[in-house]
């Protein structure tokens, strides 16, 4: 655990980021500090005007000076609705600007991080902090900073008001506040601890329940309902148990500050009435000093909770902070800007890890001319994918380069090099929205009449417009009203929309009827007479007539040729693919 004075600093360096981020309101930020100043007087004058009331007015009789003191009670109590309406107000719209901002940055960043980052972090676990732990942020702002201050400078104020009215009942009433204090410390530390425990569990189950729902198909098709059920009822009890616990401390709380200020009352009447007798408290203070002492003890009641919601968003923030400030992002350094590209690709000495140290490619060489077609082939976890990855640079190489038209890969800006790289890839995934969008990405800049000729070209056109309000139909979370295949042309039609100069398909045909991939085979053909093409299979016919095939086992390059001299190769790695497939010997 990290000693108090370290927490403290961290907690004010996490405070002095979110309030950071109130800078480009600081106009709304300026005017809360206001209405909170304001706040103070007008909310707690209306015990002392009471008071006056009674002393110089109904003691005296003085029924016109009565009735102006009433005027001027309703104009104070008025006020103070007032300005606490728009000190409400404000403080809201000020957290909601800035976790608006935040909720864009956070996205934004995301967005920019390393596939391994989503490779390693649970979906759910993201998905808290871009939402739960923004919202929590709002409530420095809105229930932590501004009303603390406010509640502080209220404390301030009713203090100046007692002791001008009756230093004597003022010392009384703050013979207690020590035991107030101790109370709320103790209270606001045991909270503090059980409000953590909270947002952690909430934490496990967002990312359980993600991963549920988005697997649900595997778990109803392997019967373990059950068991997913089971282990949900235990995180479940543990997120209740962990919410259990901090009702208990407000449980017990509670009931202790009504026991201090019951006691603290008594001592004022017990005190207050010897005063009045002596002539030594007048009746004014005694009737307004109950008044001031429920108006003290509140805000100190009230500061340890909304502490407690402080520190509860300062524990959000930093961890909103750290997603934020990761570094493992795609750096782009590239300053070259291509309009277009042949597409010759060249790949010297390329090794790469995922973990920065057990390579799955290694001393990878090939080239591939412009406008050829290279089929990457071999068995699961040889390094098929990974080529694809890091040409497209969504991991950073760790030795070699990769080079495109002669240029370096890390010299190209990020966005210039991938659109001009286009991916079809197995696993198809279409977002919610219209065919339409998935297409173009929601993308403005496209025209429709170009994905449709891109649809009639792919040959995905007729079962697009035989779907309900053709390219306006409403496409569910994932495609789920689609078939494999329609999702799968989909994806083509994506694709070639935006005319790419390198062609890549990552197992495009391994998931689809047989008619299907007919038509894609058809485009397929068709369209890498024009462009680059990189293709990855585990069918070995749909590559038969590919310019250049490699071979990779275990993250090296074993072999490469053409179909017809592979083959010929009798022990080749390529012939035992080709063999094992087709299940019968080959003729040379």
């Amino acid at each position: 655990m990290q000693p108090d004075n370290q927490k403290q600093d961290l907690d004010l360096v996490v405070l002095a980021k979110v309030l950071k981020l109130s800078k480009p309101y600081i106009k709304i930020f300026a005017f809360c500090i206001f209405l909170a100043v304001v706040m103070a007087v007008v909310a707690n004058i209306r015990p002392f005007l009471i008071g006056t009331m009674v002393d110089d007015y109904i003691f005296k009789n003085d029924m016109d000076g009565l009735k102006k003191m009433a005027i001027i009670y309703i104009l104070f109590v008025l006020a103070n609705v007032l300005v606490r309406y728009f000190f409400i107000y404000y403080s809201q719209v000020l957290g909601q600007s800035v976790i608006k901002d935040l909720r864009v940055k956070v996205f934004e960043h995301v967005q920019s991080l390393k596939l391994r980052y989503f490779d390693q972090t649970p979906v759910g676990r993201t998905i808290t902090r871009t939402i739960s732990d923004v919202q929590a942020i709002n409530e420095i702002f809105t229930q932590g900073v501004l009303t603390m201050f406010a509640d502080i400078l209220g404390i301030f104020a009713i203090l100046g008001f007692m002791f001008y009215h009756s230093w004597r009942l003022t010392l009384v009433c703050l013979a207690t506040l020590p035991l107030m204090i101790i109370a709320t410390y103790i209270f606001k530390e045991k909270v503090k601890v059980s409000f953590q425990n909270v947002r952690n569990q909430i934490s496990i189950m967002n990312s359980f329940l993600q991963e549920q729902i988005s697997g649900m198909q595997i778990v109803q098709m392997f019967n373990a309902e059950k068991q997913e059920a089971k282990k949900f009822k235990e995180i479940n009890r543990k997120y209740t148990e962990a919410n259990l616990n901090a009702i208990e401390y407000y449980a017990i709380f509670y009931p202790v500050v009504e026991i201090i200020s019951a006691v603290g009352l008594a001592l004022l009447i017990w005190v207050g009435s010897r005063g009045i007798w002596n002539h030594t408290i007048s009746a004014g203070a005694f009737i307004s000093f109950p008044l001031y002492l429920n108006m003290l003890f509140r805000p100190v009641r009230m500061i340890a909770d909304k502490f407690n919601t402080l520190q509860m968003g300062l524990v959000a923030a930093d961890r909103v902070f750290k997603l934020i400030e990761r570094d493992d992002k795609i750096r782009d350094y590239g300053e070259v800007v291509k309009d277009n590209i042949r597409g010759n690709v060249k790949f010297e000495d390329v090794s790469f890890a995922y973990d920065e140290k057990t390579f799955v490619l290694k001393n990878i060489n090939f080239e591939l001319e412009a406008h050829k077609t290279l089929a990457i082939v071999g068995s699961t976890g040889s390094g098929k994918t990974s080529i694809i990855n890091i040409l497209n640079r969504f991991y950073p190489i760790q030795k070699g380069r990769i080079i495109i038209d002669n240029i370096d890969i890390k010299k190209l800006k990020l966005n210039s090099l991938r659109t001009k790289i286009a991916m079809v890839l197995q696993d198809v995934f279409l977002f919610n929205g219209t065919v339409m969008d998935n297409i173009t990405l929601r993308d403005d800049t496209m025209d429709r009449g170009e994905v449709i000729k891109a649809s009639k070209e792919i040959g995905a056109h007729p079962f697009i417009e035989k779907l309900p309000g053709g390219y306006d139909f409403k496409i569910t979370e994932r495609g789920s009203n689609l078939s494999m295949g329609q999702r799968q042309l989909i994806s083509f039609v994506r694709a070639l929309v935006i005319n790419p100069d390198i062609l890549i398909l990552d197992e495009a045909t391994s998931s689809i009827d047989t008619e299907t991939e007919s038509i894609i085979q058809y485009a397929i053909e068709k369209l890498i007479e024009k462009r680059t093409s990189i293709i990855i299979a585990h069918r070995l016919s749909t590559i038969r007539h590919a310019d250049k095939i490699m071979v990779l086992d275990k993250g090296e390059v074993v072999e490469t040729g053409s179909h017809d001299e592979l083959i010929q190769n009798m022990n080749g790695h390529y012939r035992t693919l080709y063999e094992k497939q087709f299940e019968q010997s080959v003729e040379v």
